[in-house]
């Protein structure tokens, strides 16, 4: 690695802010993530008309936008980066990015414009989550990681969220209303973009590139390659973390991008109400992040905590599948299911997995491997997309909602049987205790 690093944005480091307005600051890529990948969601029944999608067109626009293969990639790649030149580095220019891929779906006109932009969104979002879930974990008090981790969470649910209320409020407006919706995440993307030249680069990173230094200089560096992530405790930690989110992350994602849709083709309402409802979904999600995974996350026990709420996120999916299998799906089924997958998608896996990919690899490839997990949980997520536009045309709903049964029970399971003791420890005590010393 060479130690030379980009000038134009990473030149001497601000005077420090506090902690929970880094936090926030590097939360609000949490916000534009998920906002990308809901406005697309509220608004895909609109695009499909305006641009005569197929089923083909709509299984490559979940497939490779923010919410699945794109971001993957991206998530990869900024992970390497990450590490190599700094946290601030990538969540700075990452931004730039998105807002320009943001610009090409505001103003698209076919298909191929609309789909570039997924694509390019995908990529700053995917590489951005890396930057900003390591830059909370490494800054966060010992004591309160989960709380300050939590605010990531946070930030996800209110940018579907408020996604989904100017949907409704600009629905009358139809497709129009939807671009109206996209531009409201390019001028958030900007704000916090230059909100973010005062925070200072993580000081865990910067001591760990001194410590790498010095090993250099002294020929006793072990070189990072593929082998590092392939076999030991890393490897048996990747097949952990995919285990806990990525399987999970099969149910949440269809929640993200097409729940809306089916709402309207299965459940038979209108998409003012499918995305009223939504909007309501992410608000329980953030609702339950503050006050169950936040208040809790730091106090309780973590495995006994994790187990109950997972439970939540299988019972939802039995409820909407045994209501699809009898043909009762209702308003009010919808609200049941809302309620607890919410409460689950707020306070269960997502947050767990990120505290988790945070906490139990070393400060020196921390982003990196969390991009690999991350890229890992998307790939997946990609083709699970394409999957289910099948599964759902051939076999039904019913079918297809069996599916995410099994998937919350596996990962439900998983998380609880194998979770790791890391409370109220510093990264680098968690460091040591799994690698021996400090990597």
């Amino acid at each position: 690695m060479s130690d030379n690093k980009p000038n134009s944005l990473q030149k001497a480091d601000p005077k420090p802010i506090p902690a929970w307005k880094q936090t926030i600051l590097a939360a609000m890529t949490n916000y534009i993530d998920a906002g990308s990948i809901v406005a697309g969601a509220a608004g895909l029944s609109l695009w499909e008309e305006y641009l005569h999608l197929n089923n083909v067109h709509l299984g490559l626009l979940a497939a490779f936008s923010s919410n699945a293969i794109s971001a993957a990639i991206g998530a990869l790649i900024g992970g390497k980066i990450c590490d190599k030149f700094g946290r601030k580095f990538v969540y700075m220019y990452d931004l730039l990015i998105y807002m320009i891929g943001m610009s090409l779906i505001v103003f698209a006109v076919n298909f191929p414009m609309l789909f570039i932009g997924y694509i390019i969104v995908g990529l700053s979002v995917g590489a951005g989550v890396t930057a900003s879930w390591t830059l909370i974990a490494e800054q966060a008090p010992a004591k309160d990681r989960a709380k300050h981790c939590g605010m990531a969470q946070v930030a996800w649910a209110l940018g579907p969220a408020v996604v989904l209320v100017l949907s409704v409020l600009l629905g009358k407006y139809g497709l129009l209303g939807n671009r109206i919706v996209f531009a409201h995440l390019i001028l958030v993307a900007l704000i916090t973009w230059l909100l973010r030249f005062r925070m200072p680069e993580s000081e865990d990173w910067k001591e760990a590139r001194e410590r790498e230094k010095k090993l250099r200089e002294e020929g006793t560096l072990v070189k990072i390659t593929w082998r590092t992530f392939l076999h030991g405790i890393n490897f048996r930690t990747i097949l952990f973390l995919t285990s806990v989110y990525a399987i999970w992350n099969l149910a949440a994602g269809t929640v993200g991008f097409f729940m809306p849709y089916i709402y309207e083709k299965i459940g038979g309402i209108t998409n003012s109400l499918s995305n009223f409802l939504m909007a309501g979904y992410f608000i329980i999600t953030a609702l339950a992040t503050c006050f169950i995974f936040m208040a809790l996350g730091d106090r309780v026990n973590r495995r006994l905590l994790y187990g109950l709420l997972g439970f939540l996120g299988v019972l939802a999916w039995v409820l909407l599948t045994a209501a699809s299998a009898m043909n009762c799906i209702s308003v009010g089924v919808l609200v049941g299911f809302i309620i607890l997958f919410g409460i689950n998608n707020g306070s269960c896996q997502q947050p767990f997995y990120q505290l988790w990919c945070s906490e139990l690899f070393p400060t020196r490839y921390r982003a990196f491997a969390q991009g690999i997990t991350f890229f890992t949980a998307r790939i997946i997520l990609g083709i699970w997309n394409i999957c289910f536009t099948w599964i759902n045309q051939v076999g039904g709903f019913t079918t297809a909602a069996s599916f995410m049964v099994g998937f919350t029970l596996f990962s439900m399971l998983a998380g609880t049987i194998f979770a790791p003791n890391t409370s109220g420890k510093t990264l680098k005590e968690i460091e040591k205790e799994r690698y021996g010393s400090e990597q």
